[in-house]
């Protein structure tokens, strides 16, 4: 194998927090990404960085992907040529079912599992990275042909060593819920924000108070990013998208209908859901 040590695919928020907080844990820490700024900035806290895939993966033992999704795809069909001897692969990208099946083509010497860090920022870049952007975060992990004990070993030190916490799902399953406590509240966020611009412009700004700052925030996100998930998801979100345009269309006609019973109901219905979400949180703190 390698050196001990582990390079980092993608330097942005997600990939250079992971650099923060993993760099006191290995003796030799390399980084790849093509923006020479991010260069720049990590060479503070690498041993190598640079923008050539080939170079970075040399030797280390471990490589994690912090790429978006479809660079990831593309970086693994590139692996098995430029570290043809194998190595330890984890990736943190947002969607699991394309990257695992990517994974399972991985010639034999390659031991893969992937990833996804339930937690970000609505900014992007290194420069939004913070060492404890992982901590007390759900880190789901996804098993593919390619996992063996080893790897997975691995991938549940870093973990650790992040102070997140573990759980196993499966590619599809957590594509599926994703799609709908991720994915699809982007989508209505931008949604809202774009229908209150387009209605009525910066004069509802200058009204607007924390519930629509709460409701907005996701409509912030790096679009780059959020067009890969979406793409590389489609499937799920659509379904989703489908059950939260009938809910809305059951919702207007109620309305129309002056149905007031029929709208107090569903009202507290959603608001026993969102309690019941609430304390999950609460018992997962504890």
């Amino acid at each position: 194998m390698g050196n001990g040590g582990i390079c980092v695919v993608g330097a942005g928020l997600m990939g250079g927090s992971l650099v923060l907080a993993l760099r006191p844990f290995f003796p030799y820490l390399a980084v790849v990404d093509t923006n020479p700024d991010t260069r720049l900035a990590v060479a503070q806290v690498a041993d190598l960085v640079t923008a050539d895939f080939r170079t970075g993966v040399q030797d280390v033992d471990v490589v994690v992907l912090a790429t978006p999704v479809r660079t990831i795809l593309r970086l693994l069909a590139q692996l098995p040529v430029v570290r043809p001897d194998g190595c330890l692969v984890v990736d943190v990208g947002s969607t699991k079912t394309a990257v695992c099946r990517a994974m399972n083509q991985l010639p034999a010497q390659f031991a893969a599992i992937g990833g996804h860090p339930m937690c970000g920022r609505e900014v992007a870049g290194f420069a939004a990275a913070t060492p404890d952007l992982y901590r007390d975060k759900v880190f789901v992990l996804c098993r593919t042909e390619r996992t063996n004990e080893i790897v997975e070993e691995t991938a549940l030190e870093l973990v650790f060593r992040l102070g997140a916490r573990p759980i196993f799902l499966e590619p599809e399953r957590h594509d599926e819920l994703v799609a709908a406590i991720s994915h699809l509240p982007y989508l209505v966020s931008a949604a809202l924000v774009g229908v209150v611009a387009a209605q009525h412009g910066d004069a509802a700004w200058s009204v607007a108070a924390s519930g629509f700052r709460d409701s907005s925030r996701l409509a912030g996100s790096d679009p780059e990013m959020l067009l890969d998930i979406l793409l590389t998801n489609k499937t799920a979100v659509l379904r989703h998208l489908q059950k939260y345009g009938e809910a809305v269309k059951a919702l207007t006609q109620c309305l129309q209908a002056n149905n007031e019973e029929k709208l107090r109901a569903w009202l507290k219905e959603v608001q026993q859901s969102y309690l019941a979400y609430r304390r999950a949180i609460d018992e997962n703190v504890e």
